[in-house]
Order: structure tokens, then C-alpha cells, then sequence
């Protein structure tokens, strides 16, 4: 079995239940809309085993979940070494008043048992620790090559449980893995774990290649290509490595999206020197224009209901974000502020639009209300573009190029609140980030 599908596979009948008692009225609650100058400590002790080779993936594990709570900006994982109570059966309650003394909000106590050589059990048990109640347990079954994924799977669970949101961890990026100088850089089709790990790529060639986006319903993602020496659009099955170019258009196609239940995708082409808005349906592959305007429409998104539109239009002499019907009627310009505007992506929880915007020789990251109030810009740099939404609509990622000699190129991410900004580690330089949906 290849890498990559061992990477896709959660083998072995992967079981997800609540345990030993019901779930307690939370006192800890976490609010994930405000600033994260005071994360909550939570402490993550490595996971209870038996063997050497159990304990080894029970310290990997804790380590996992500890790195993935700590990126989200809202949990400080506590030092291990701080830890007073040491714990050997996870079917007690713990000793709470040594974890108060060490001022841990919430504990996590996990287990880790191979049953055989193909199958793990991991379970755990999420406590707060002032109420001295159980929060959530859950138990996992899976092979021990999928260690990681069972990590962060527990890291969805701890997220939700304690914040009332689904969780982002289990999921992957699509990027553009660059190489070589900063005037003729070689750019390939990659993918890893959002934490960074696991990084492959998905084409052999040395193609250019731009502007990956998955698909909400599926292993696939599409992507432009100027294999034929023109941009063109292509779909790849990541799981079989299936590959379709998507017609034969005779202008430029570029910045593909797929429309919300994935049947469709939104793009730009070019046709007699203009740029324009098409729609086109995956299964008849007929295209339906919804701008007509003389001015170059790009960028579109569908909203997460598929009933609206938001593009960048320079129709008012300016590059400016606009929202329209899905069938191209009713177009309104939603930014009104100082600079320009583009690559707009509407959030998977429908209540935000993130978009690039350009100014006095800087490129930020920002966010705005749907009908355009409320903008906040994230970031501000030499260059930051390309934002994605994670699954759950609280964190974007963006690239960032520097301004040095060798064109460097990174992946950040950022959350609403503008206060959580982290580099995504890459194995070299990267850009035009994807985030994919929750994995099956």
C-alpha cells in the first residue's frame, strides 16, 4: 500500500463513542471571539501504556494534541515536567486539587493499547478541573500507522468539547511547493497535514501549476495549470491520482472554486480581451456566464448556501469586492475602504468574507460582514495573499513572500481575532494555500 494511501485510509473500523457516564453541565467555557492574550491552560499528560512500543505512541500522541490546542492561540499547554499527580488508571477520577496547584483549567487523561499488530486502542478522558467533572471521553480504534490522525482526531473532540465549535485538526493543505531562483522558480502540486507533516507531492512533472482549491465533498481539488503553455483548468483525484482537464477553452481559464455541495465550479475566463464571471456544471460541463460588464471580473466564491456571489471587479475604477445572485443578478460593491481590493473567499460559516487588500506598498489580510461593515485587516506586509478559510471559518491562511533576493515564499495562518499569527512549517518555500474540508 502506498504512502499516500495509507494517509487517506482510517483502517481498521474507526470507532468514535462516548464512555463510562454522561457528559456534565461545563463550567469551563472558552470564547473564541474574543482577543488570545490568556489562552487556557490545559494540561496534556503523555498517554498511559504498558509496553515500551505503547508508551512511545502515547508520548507522540500527547504531543500532537499538545502542539495542535497550542496553535489554535486558545489553550497553553502546560510543561509536563510542572505535572504533580502521575496517573496510572484513567477509570479514576483524578487527584484535582494537585492539578489546581499547578492552575490547569482542564486535563486530559488518555490510554494506549495494541491489541494487535494492526490494530490500536486510544482512548481518553477530558476533565475540568475546578467543576471536578468529566467533560467528554472517547475512544478510538485504528491501525498504528494512523497514530497521527487519531491524535488530532482527539484534538477535534477536546476543541469541540471545550469550545462549542468543530475543530480544524484532522484536516490538510493543498499548496504550491516552490524551488530555484527567484526569477525562473520551478512550482509543484503538494500536500501535508495542516500541523506541516506528511508532505507530498501529487504531480511528478515541473509544470507550473497555480491556485489549488479542494473540493467541500470530496478527495479532490482543482488547479491551474500552464502545462500547454496557456492556463488551463484541471480536477485530480488525490486519492487515485486521476487527472481531467476541464475543456478546451480558447482564452485563459483561471481561479477555479468549487461551488459548495461540489457539483460546480466558479471561475474566470478570458475572451476577446475581457475577463468575465463563469459558472460550470462538473457532470454536463456547460458553462453559464454571469458577468457581462467591459471590466475584468475575477476571484469569484460562492456563499456557503450557494445563493450568492462575491468577485473583485475593477468596474469602479479600482479593483473592489462586489456581491451578486448566483445566477449574476443584483450586483452590489461591498468595500468602500482605502486601497484595493481582491481575491475575496467567503467563509464556510456564511457570516464573513476575507479578501487581500493593497496599499501604500503593502498587502494585508482582512475580513469584512458580508454586506461589507465591520472590516478588520488581520495582517500587514510586503506581501500577504491567498487567504483560506479552515473548515470551521475561525483561522485563514495566506501566503507571505518576503522582500529579499531569493523571492521567498511562506504559508501563515491567522485567526479572526488578528491576534494568533504562526508560520506553517513547509519543507521549503510555499505558497497558495488550500485548507481542506474535516476528513472522512
Amino acid at each position: 500500500m502506498t504512502t499516500l494511501k495509507r494517509i487517506f485510509l482510517f483502517l481498521v473500523g474507526f470507532c468514535l463513542a462516548l464512555f463510562l457516564g454522561s457528559t456534565a453541565s461545563a463550567q469551563l467555557e472558552i470564547d473564541i471571539t474574543k482577543g488570545n492574550l490568556d489562552p487556557t491552560p490545559i494540561a496534556v499528560p503523555d498517554f498511559i501504556a504498558d509496553s515500551s512500543a505503547e508508551r512511545d505512541f502515547g508520548k507522540k500522541i500527547a504531543e500532537v494534541i499538545r502542539a495542535d490546542l497550542e496553535r489554535s492561540g486558545l489553550f497553553r499547554s502546560l510543561d509536563p515536567a510542572s505535572f504533580l499527580e502521575t496517573q496510572t488508571n484513567i477509570d479514576y477520577k483524578p487527584a484535582f486539587a494537585d492539578w489546581r496547584v499547578i492552575k490547569a483549567d482542564a486535563l486530559v487523561s488518555g490510554r494506549i493499547r495494541q491489541e494487535s499488530p494492526s490494530r490500536i486502542l486510544v482512548e481518553f478522558r477530558l476533565w475540568d478541573i475546578f467543576a471536578g467533572e468529566q467533560l467528554k471521553g472517547v475512544r478510538f480504534a485504528t491501525t498504528p500507522e494512523n497514530w497521527r490522525r487519531t491524535a488530532h482526531k482527539a484534538s477535534d473532540a477536546i476543541y469541540e468539547a471545550l469550545t462549542g465549535e468543530t475543530g480544524y485538526f484532522d484536516t490538510r493543505i493543498v499548496f504550491i511547493d516552490e524551488r530555484g531562483p527567484k526569477i525562473n522558480k520551478q512550482k509543484r502540486l503538494a500536500i501535508m497535514d495542516q500541523d506541516g507533516e506528511n508532505p507530498i507531492y501529487l504531480l511528478g512533472g515541473s509544470d507550473l501549476v497555480l491556485t489549488p482549491r479542494f473540493s467541500p465533498s470530496s478527495q479532490t481539488i482543482t488547479y491551474m495549470s500552464y502545462e500547454n503553455d496557456r492556463p488551463q483548468v484541471y480536477l485530480l483525484d488525490i486519492e487515485t491520482g486521476r487527472r481531467e482537464l476541464l475543456g478546451d477553452f480558447p482564452g485563459m481559464t483561471f481561479a477555479p472554486q468549487f461551488s459548495p455541495n461540489g457539483d460546480r465550479l466558479i471561475m474566470s475566463m478570458e475572451r476577446r480581451g475581457n475577463s468575465d464571471i463563469y459558472v460550470m456544471d462538473l457532470k454536463s460541463r456547460s458553462t453559464q456566464r454571469l458577468t457581462t460588464d467591459p471590466a475584468i471580473d475575477v476571484s469569484g466564491s460562492f456563499s456557503p448556501d450557494g445563493r450568492k456571489v462575491v468577485f473583485n471587479s475593477d468596474r469602479g475604477n479600482s479593483p473592489q469586492l462586489y456581491v451578486m445572485d448566483a445566477d449574476g443578478k443584483n450586483v452590489k460593491r461591498i468595500s468602500f475602504g482605502k486601497g484595493r481590493y481582491s481575491a475575496p473567499v467567503w467563509s464556510p460559516r456564511g457570516d464573513k468574507i476575507a479578501f487581500v487588500r493593497s496599499g501604500g506598498g503593502k498587502f494585508g489580510i482582512g475580513v469584512m460582514d458580508v454586506d461589507g461593515k465591520n472590516e478588520r485587516i488581520l495582517t500587514n506586509s510586503y506581501l500577504d495573499e491567498s487567504p483560506t478559510w479552515s473548515p470551521n471559518g475561525r483561522v485563514i491562511i495566506f501566503s507571505r513572500a518576503k522582500q529579499d533576493r531569493a523571492g521567498t515564499t511562506e504559508i501563515w495562518s491567522v485567526d479572526l481575532t488578528g491576534q494568533n499569527l504562526r508560520k506553517v512549517e513547509t519543507p521549503g518555500m510555499a505558497s497558495d494555500p488550500a485548507w481542506s474540508p474535516l476528513l472522512p
